[in-house]
């Protein structure tokens, strides 16, 4: 995944969480799709908790930095 393709899917906005890397605009940040899977839930479960999500965000959350 490009670093252009990234920064379609996650964003940085001042005021918002804290400055914390979140979705499109959404209020579930990179840091949340990291701790569900470090606790070991599985792309499927988090699709299915968050349908609003796809799994380009959650490879894209792998890869931000």
């Amino acid at each position: 995944m490009s670093e252009e393709d990234i920064a379609n899917i996650i964003a940085i906005e001042s005021g918002k969480l804290g400055g914390k890397p979140c979705f499109r605009g959404m209020r579930i940040t990179v840091y949340d799709v990291l701790e569900y899977l470090a606790s070991g839930m599985s792309y499927e479960e988090i699709l299915d908790d968050f349908p609003y999500l796809t799994q380009e965000d959650i490879w894209a959350c792998l890869s931000f930095s």
